[in-house]
Parts: C-alpha cells; structure tokens; sequence
C-alpha cells in the first residue's frame, strides 16, 4: 500500500496517477485542494489535526501491508525573517515537520508489527543555499533530515527505512507559482539549464522504495545545483 501525504496536486498527484498506471495498491490524501479525477482513491486529511491523522489510520488499518508513506504534502511562507507573521512562520512547521511526524508516529506501529515499512520525505535545496524570505520552509525542510537519521536507528532492525530527498527545481509544484522572468533566472543557476522532469522524482521514490540498505539518509535531486 502506497501512501501519499498531499496528492491532489503538484507532485503528489503525478506520483499517485503514475503508481495507479502501475496498478498499486494507493491511498491519496488531501486538505485545502480537492481532488479533481480518481476520487474513489482519496481521503480527506489534515495533518495538523491530531484526531484527523489518528481517524485516518483507524479507517484504513485493515487495508494497510507493505506501506510506503510519501510526505508530498508542503506550505511555504516567504518573508525576510524581521518582518515575519509569527503565526504563518509556525503554520509552516506544522505542516512541514509537525505534520509529518503526526502521520510517521500514527503509522510507525503498523510497519514494526509488520516487519516492513518505507519512509520517503521531500526536502529541498531551498533547506541548502540559504534562500532570503525562506526561513520557515527552510527551518521544516532542514528538519527532516535530523527527524529521518533518528527514526531510521529506532527503526532498522524492524525493516523500515526513512529517507530524505532534496528535491531542486522540477517543472511541476510549486515553480508553477513563480512568475516567468524569475523562472529563467533560476534555470541560468543550473548546470544542466533545464528545470527537472517528474518522472527523475518518481524514479528517485522507486529506488528507495526498493533498496532497504539506504536508510537515514538524504538524496539530492538537483542536477548538480550548489552554491
């Protein structure tokens, strides 16, 4: 059973109708963006929510073997830190790091009990270059790798892993909000010139979803994109 945290758009949804076109076994969830097609495959979830996250699971354990949990599902918040909304900074970390977490906790005694579990969340280069105004969405996503190496030690010798991946600019998410002129100054930054194709991510989940020696770790997708 594939889990997708935040599959009614962006990447989310490209990697749930590409699982579906492999005929997977597939849950995807969602909050503020309804779904728009394959609503028999959705579920209503907000992952701030304590009781929600714990529903979630009390409704679909039956159904629950061999899960894969991606954590698709992210916010952003861009102010220069001195001018920042103090409640909109932390709304990002409830839903980038707490919110992950929620569902981690809620699902972690289903995989040990099973002896098998993958966990695969999406960091980003953001996290790595110091962006200016991207301190929240920076601070949830640098998070994730500390919160991944601590669960993977827990949790090894259960057969569960816990990745990271770094993601750097695809042509799909949340790029599709930035205006065009500051779209060609972020591909002038790239090596390879080229935004990347969300099928190098979904491979990316493949290739964790099916090596169980890495674990802990996190994988940079950025085509060579350093400062």
């Amino acid at each position: 059973m594939i889990v997708i945290n935040g599959a009614s758009r962006g990447i989310g949804k490209f990697l749930l109708e590409s699982y579906l076109s492999r005929n997977e076994e597939i849950i995807g969830t969602y909050n503020s963006t309804n779904p728009t097609k394959h609503l028999e495959l959705y579920e209503k979830l907000d992952v701030t929510n304590q009781s929600s996250v714990e529903n979630f699971v009390k409704r679909n354990k039956a159904n629950f073997r061999n899960i894969t949990l991606v954590n698709c599902a992210g916010i952003t918040y861009n102010s220069f830190a001195h001018k920042a909304a103090i409640e909109k900074w932390v709304q990002v970390i409830d839903v980038n790091l707490i919110g992950v977490f929620r569902l981690i906790h809620a699902l972690l005694p289903i995989m040990r009990e099973e002896g098998y579990g993958r966990i695969i969340n999406f960091s980003s280069v953001v996290a790595q270059r110091g962006t200016p105004g991207a301190s929240a969405y920076a601070a949830s996503k640098s998070a994730l790798w500390g919160l991944g190496r601590s669960i993977a030690t827990e949790n090894a010798s259960k057969g569960i892993t816990i990745n990271a991946l770094n993601l750097g600019y695809f042509d799909i998410g949340m790029i599709e909000e930035v205006p065009e002129e500051y779209r060609a100054n972020i591909i002038e930054t790239i090596p390879v010139k080229r935004f990347g194709h969300p099928d190098e991510i979904f491979n990316s989940v493949e290739y964790l979803r099916n090596n169980p020696y890495v674990n802990g770790t996190s994988i940079n997708i950025n085509a060579a994109l350093y400062d």
